[in-house]
């Protein structure tokens, strides 16, 4: 039996609001797990409106925050027991984030550029400008782009869609297996967000790496889940396979989420 690739076992998160006399428990995410296939690349899609829980989630299978109570185990290993630079820099390589706004992802002082060799300096063998060209290069082509369509430019020199597919290659660099996007789309012009969703499944298909995609969309959803959670309030409400879930939900909150969305997911 192979070791799964990401391991989410009864993971909790609670936060602590307020001062000394007002102080309040707030239950983040409450009991969740899931497993993903080391052997079979997949789109796994979390979904849930705003303060479900899923961004929380997302951050603790990152490494950015640690569980109140259960485990998230990459390839077998506890996050929370990640202690040395090394360790937590052969994890950042493995498993790479790609954020709501490309907007934000890049600070508008810097050339766009730096952030590619920065990124193939800190986790490949790039240790010379040539190499870390080569390195944002290749993973520019991936997305559809060139280093020499982006070398020297600023963010608002492109459109959201183009930054997105930066980022994107960004977090290829390090030839991770496992990309964690949180509405990666939200920000992105509706005529270029399905570019992105189907530069997703070619990431799964071509290059074998495993998403998790979060969203609140049902639409996209539908189109590139192979999997799904719901999630309400923190909590998981209903799972399983994607078309199969959207196209007849059992609980309240998944029908409702369903009727909320105006194109037709069938």
């Amino acid at each position: 039996m192979t070791t799964p690739l990401l391991e989410v076992d009864h993971v909790t998160k609670d936060y602590v609001r307020g001062g000394l006399f007002s102080r309040q428990n707030v239950r983040a995410v409450c009991d969740v797990s899931f497993q993903i296939d080391s052997e079979k690349p997949e789109i796994f899609t979390i979904i849930g409106e705003s303060g479900s829980g899923k961004s929380t989630l997302a951050s603790m299978i990152l490494n950015l925050n640690q569980p109140s109570e259960g485990t998230v185990r990459f390839l077998g290993n506890n996050l929370s027991e990640l202690r040395s630079q090394e360790d937590r820099t052969r994890f950042m390589a493995q498993v790479q984030p790609i954020f709501q706004n490309p907007f934000e992802a890049f600070n508008p002082l810097k050339q766009l550029d730096h952030y590619l060799f920065m990124t193939a300096r800190r986790f490949t063998q790039a240790h010379d400008d040539e190499t870390a060209m080569r390195c944002a290069d290749a993973a520019l082509v991936k997305v559809g782009l060139s280093l020499a369509e982006v070398r020297g430019r600023y963010a608002h020199e492109l459109s959201g869609g183009q930054l997105q597919r930066i980022a994107v290659a960004r977090a290829l660099i390090p030839s991770p297996r496992l990309i964690v996007a949180d509405e990666p789309v939200s920000m992105v012009d509706a005529s270029l967000r399905m570019s992105i969703v189907n530069l997703f499944k070619t990431l799964r298909d071509d290059l074998g790496i495993s998403i998790i995609y979060i969203t609140h969309d049902l639409a996209t959803a539908y189109y590139i889940s192979d999997r799904i959670i719901i999630m309400q309030h923190g909590k998981v409400v209903e799972a399983g396979e994607a078309k199969t879930v959207l196209a007849n939900p059992q609980h309240e909150y998944s029908k409702q989420l369903k009727n909320a969305v105006l194109i037709p997911l069938i």
